[in-house]
């Protein structure tokens, strides 16, 4: 994102590190067969909406929107969320949303796809290692961890248990275990300039994420995907005092409404220093957003 496109915070309520094509290119093309598990887990019909209704809500909020590609082809044999739309709609919104995208590693040309990430401006990489069917911590990925720090691309990786294939027989196929934060800790160790964020605070393994952004500043934690009145007691105290400057606010937009979602962040009645740090402060560090910070 060049200097001109970074939003300045002051005119931004928050930074959305967590958020999701609402159209039908995602939940319907992308998502096919698990939609209906995920609409069972959070309660929530999911109804596509078009970009314009998307930028509409998030312009009026003033919040900045993380929008994430998707590629879990090799496990799910469902189409892509292609890198190229979601860059497109970055450059059509750009006061609105910033890119993020996404290479299945299980692909045999995925170091050749990261670099393509790079170049179309996309701002880092989402990874989901249950939908994409692999584990993080085996030998074999770590051209693809190598490469990421190489090109200077955060990584925002789902941690813990997933909403798609919850209470489906087997899961729906799908392996909680390859999302436990743990997993990543071998990389965030060798390559300390590569950025992580943990998401939905890695629950039930939310003390291994925990512990891992205590011992490794380059290791951040977001709040999507809850109802915040319901985190973990051990998070809101870590968020509240030593981990103030690694949390990140998200959503897990549509899956969670944006309006009721900062609304129960106020509820968190966070001190003024904490909830600015946590809704945008520490978004922009993470992204790299110097001119945001320095404005």
């Amino acid at each position: 994102m060049s200097s001109a496109n970074v939003p300045r915070l002051r005119d931004l309520v928050a930074i959305d590190v967590h958020v999701h094509l609402a159209t039908a290119a995602w939940l319907v093309d992308s998502m096919g067969p698990y939609q209906a598990s995920v609409e069972r887990y959070f309660g929530a019909r999911l109804e596509p909406k078009s970009l314009e209704a998307m930028a509409d809500e998030y312009r009026q909020a003033r919040v900045h929107g993380i929008l994430l590609a998707w590629d879990a082809e090799t496990f799910t044999h469902r189409p892509p969320l292609r890198n190229e739309v979601v860059a497109e709609i970055a450059a059509r919104f750009p006061d609105c949303f910033t890119g993020f995208g996404s290479v299945d590693p299980n692909r045999p040309d995925a170091v050749r796809r990261l670099r393509e990430v790079k170049a179309l401006g996309l701002k880092g990489l989402k990874l989901h290692p249950t939908l994409q069917g692999f584990d993080p911590a085996e030998d074999r990925f770590e051209p693809y961890f190598a490469t990421a720090a190489e090109l200077g691309l955060p990584l925002i990786v789902h941690s813990g248990t997933s909403g798609v294939g919850a209470r489906q027989p087997g899961g729906q196929g799908l392996i909680l275990d390859y999302c436990r934060p743990i997993k990543l800790d071998r990389w965030a160790a060798a390559y300390p300039g590569l950025k992580i964020l943990l998401a939905h605070v890695g629950w039930p393994w939310h003390l291994e994420a925990l512990a891992m952004a205590l011992h490794k500043t380059n290791v951040y934690i977001d709040i999507s995907g809850w109802k915040y009145k319901y985190l973990p007691p051990e998070v809101l105290r870590e968020m509240r005092t030593r981990l103030v400057e690694q949390f990140c606010f998200g959503t897990d937009y549509p899956m969670f409404d944006l309006k009721a979602q900062l609304e129960g962040f106020r509820d968190l009645d966070l001190p003024a220093a904490v909830a600015e740090r946590v809704l945008k402060t520490n978004a922009a560090t993470l992204l790299g957003w110097e001119e945001a910070l320095s404005a």
